[in-house]
């Protein structure tokens, strides 16, 4: 079955599942959901969308993309939403944006991994970082046996308290994400290295006299203040403090995919 998976990462949860996903399926292709010129998935069969979900629901520019993404009418479609816990409605909103279209979504997995969201805090003690990783290697093998065979497979939520109060968030407030970088800043250990402009997969920042300056269409994937080599770029007042994270099999390299 030729399969296309695509994906979008910040941090490189969702660029790690996407690639051991694509190992368990013999010769699916990876592409990046940033890239303009991958709006087609070609003669694909299987169609895969691995995404980070946030503020509890799918980011706009995975909507975007897959609004836009030409699909043939019966291609096996396949998701998996990369959270640290709280996946609430987000599979289940995919399901409906594909019926809409007339697609159908035949299998959906959570898949939780370290936060990244550093604004409230880093992503957790060693020991329960690794064990995240081993119960997600777990699961994804288990997911792509179950794409592989071609069946329906779940369409995972959260308990009904998160899709409930958090659905509810995210519909107040998916039109004002773009504005929540007023909160970015980089202190004096910033050197103009420009990591934070080129892994930001919304192209939002550029460099004025050197310095990081956020253009307010944000989707708070956390790109910037993750990578960032010298730790210089802060949200809020708290950040100076918790721990950076992204994933430890990921390079930077990757991410300029």
């Amino acid at each position: 079955m030729k399969t296309v998976i695509f994906y979008y990462t910040g941090t490189g949860n969702s660029l790690w599942s996407a690639k051991l996903l694509a190992e368990g399926l013999d010769g699916a292709k990876l592409r990046p959901m940033k890239n303009a010129d991958a709006l087609a998935a070609g003669d694909a069969e299987a169609v895969g969308f691995v995404f980070p979900v946030h503020v509890w629901g799918i980011p706009v520019p995975v909507m975007q993309f897959i609004e836009k993404l030409s699909l043939r009418p019966r291609v096996y479609l396949f998701a998996l939403a990369v959270n640290a816990g709280q996946v609430s409605r987000t599979l289940v909103q995919l399901r409906g944006v594909l019926a809409g279209r007339g697609l159908k979504l035949s299998a959906g997995f959570s898949i939780i991994l370290p936060s990244n969201y550093i604004p409230w805090g880093g992503p957790g003690p060693a020991a329960r970082q690794n064990a995240r990783f081993a119960s997600s290697r777990a699961k994804i093998a288990e997911a792509a046996a179950c794409i592989a065979s071609g069946q329906d497979g779940p369409i995972e939520m959260g308990p009904w308290w998160q899709r409930i109060v958090f659905t509810a968030i995210y519909k107040m407030t998916f039109k004002q994400v773009h504005k929540m970088d007023k909160d970015f800043w980089s202190d004096d250990q910033c050197n103009s290295c420009n990591v934070c402009v080129q892994v930001c997969p919304a192209r939002n920042i550029e460099l004025k006299e050197g310095k990081p300056v956020w253009r307010h269409h944000c989707e708070q994937c956390l790109a910037c203040i993750q990578w960032c080599p010298q730790e210089s770029i802060q949200f809020g007042k708290k950040t100076r403090a918790y721990e950076r994270y992204h994933h430890p099999e990921i390079s930077l390299k990757d991410m300029m995919v």
